[in-house]
């Protein structure tokens, strides 16, 4: 790193006025508007951060004392500096067009159409492009105007007096507001935008496996931006209507059967509703109340990948709570059939409560 005295050409003990002196002779030899070169706009970063360390008081005496080659720029930088004495704005004239703004919509699903997906249609209201004049913002037949302020560049150019003596600095034209042009006619139908507020109708493909809360972006389907600027972008958010027997276990199904004690008993065969239509489920003798059977392949479609997830239907084994005077003398003749069993604890090793055997 160069030292910042041999940067700016003075010597170590030089006043401030000598220091600022210096300066002001360099950045007028090396201001960017006289020297596009790579070397000497670097050079002139150069001298710049020289002057911002050795023009501080405090910045000055640590550097002298050793301290970090950067100094302590306080939150002021080249930028900054760059600004303060030679001005900011920009170089040629803004484009007028500019990108649409983008919008966040709303899609109910159901659980069906999360394990295969859906095609949805969506009426929004949204800023399209104007059919009148096409975008350009003029009414038809006639164009934009060169501005007469700024000539086309965009920018007003002024000299004034700073540290550096007179310099000169730009900003954006009022006039055209920066883009180097006027529209003296602006097109009636969009008031000069380019652009009109209409419905249109979205078809949306939204994939098997998506979650509660996903956003899905449809880029460049959003409004038209101002002059005919490019389409934003469009941001679905997925919202699952809970369902009435099934729930989600990532890309898996769970339901819950609701099974009489004879059928667990001696065991049968039910036919349950999925999503896939009508199925058999096949449920063992001896059955019990937690049991899982699954179902493969009868899950949700995998968002990323092919396949399915499984269907796990959860066995409830119902205990008659109300029995008539036949049915009671049965279970009385079942209880003396089998009554070496007692009841007893089980080992939390051997406890199926909250998991279930699966089958």
């Amino acid at each position: 790193m160069q030292d910042h005295y041999e940067v700016l050409g003075v010597a170590k003990n030089a006043s401030q006025d000598e220091i600022k002196k210096a300066y002001r002779k360099l950045a007028r030899q090396l201001h960017p508007d006289m020297n596009p070169t790579e070397e000497e706009q670097e050079r002139f970063k150069q001298v710049t951060h020289a002057y911002e360390v050795l023009s501080d008081p405090n910045q000055r005496a640590q550097y002298d004392a050793g301290g970090s080659m950067f100094g302590d720029m306080g939150g002021f930088g080249f930028g900054d500096l760059f600004e303060n004495f030679f001005g900011g704005g920009q170089r040629g004239p803004r484009s007028m067009a500019e990108r649409g703004q983008d919008a966040l919509l709303r899609v109910e699903l159901t659980m069906a159409e999360v394990v295969f997906g859906a095609a949805k249609q969506i009426d929004i209201d949204t800023a399209v492009t104007c059919s009148t004049c096409l975008g350009t913002t003029c009414r038809p037949g006639t164009s934009p105007k060169v501005c007469d302020l700024c000539g086309g560049s965009g920018s007003i150019a002024r000299q004034v007096r700073s540290l550096l003596g007179n310099v000169m600095t730009t900003s954006p034209c009022n006039a055209c507001r920066g883009y180097g042009q006027t529209i003296p006619e602006p097109c009636l139908d969009c008031r000069g935008q380019g652009r009109v507020r209409a419905q249109r109708t979205l078809d949306l493909n939204i994939p098997g496996g998506v979650e509660h809360g996903l956003r899905l972006q449809l880029t460049g389907q959003g409004e038209v931006g101002f002059a005919g600027g490019p389409q934003g972008d469009i941001y679905v958010e997925i919202s699952v209507i809970a369902d009435e027997f099934y729930e989600r276990d990532g890309d898996d199904l769970i339901a819950q059967l609701e099974l009489p004690l004879q059928d667990a008993v001696l065991g049968t065969s039910v036919k349950i509703n999925t999503f896939d239509g009508e199925a058999d489920l096949e449920i063992k003798p001896g059955s019990q109340s937690g049991d899982v059977i699954t179902m493969k392949a009868k899950g949700i479609k995998h968002l990323r990948s092919n396949g399915r997830g499984d269907l796990h239907v959860q066995l409830k084994v119902l205990t008659p709570t109300r029995v008539d005077s036949k049915e009671k003398e049965l279970f009385k003749k079942l209880a003396e059939l089998r009554k070496s069993e007692k009841p007893t604890l089980s080992k939390r090793s051997q406890s199926t409560f909250g998991r279930g055997r699966r089958r």
